[in-house]
């Protein structure tokens, strides 16, 4: 289980402030898909808000405890039927620039795989104007943008 500062804790609660809780505990209680649920949005998000329908308070404790134990998390906040988790977010994406030439450059996107999807790193060749995007899409520069009255000045 992670371990957090009270300052850290108090930043955490101000972010989660404005969150909505993202998953949802029913009569079921904590089954493997709940988890799996969990785990998924705190490596989206990292700081997220779970609500746990009940009324026991002890049973809402343990919860708290079985998530944070079991994943690897920081527990934030309890009130009422609201959880608050924190888990720093894994890096997803890397990207690694080879040197240029003739005005083309050679990008390597590399994506994580998790469970039985392997990892993916793919090389790809941009001309000058071209980016890479987070997803490993290549894109053209959009056109900057020139008012009437700059390219009237400028002809």
């Amino acid at each position: 289980m992670l371990k957090l500062t009270s300052s850290q804790r108090s930043a955490l609660k101000a972010k989660a402030h404005s969150l909505n809780p993202v998953v949802m505990i029913g009569d079921a209680g904590l089954t493997d898909a709940v988890l799996k649920e969990i785990d998924v949005n705190l490596n989206a998000h990292g700081l997220i808000k779970i609500r746990v329908f009940g009324d026991d308070r002890m049973n809402r404790i343990e919860i708290l405890q079985q998530i944070c134990s079991q994943l690897d998390a920081a527990p934030v906040q309890h009130i009422g039927k609201l959880l608050v988790i924190y888990r720093p977010k894994k890096e997803t994406e890397k990207t690694v620039q080879i040197p240029a030439k003739n005005g083309l450059r050679t990008v390597v996107t590399f994506k994580p795989g998790s469970g039985a999807i392997r990892n993916r790193a793919k090389k790809v060749t941009i001309k000058g104007n071209e980016r890479v995007t987070q997803g490993g899409l290549v894109k053209r520069r959009k056109t900057r943008q020139v008012s009437a009255k700059k390219k009237a000045l400028a002809s």
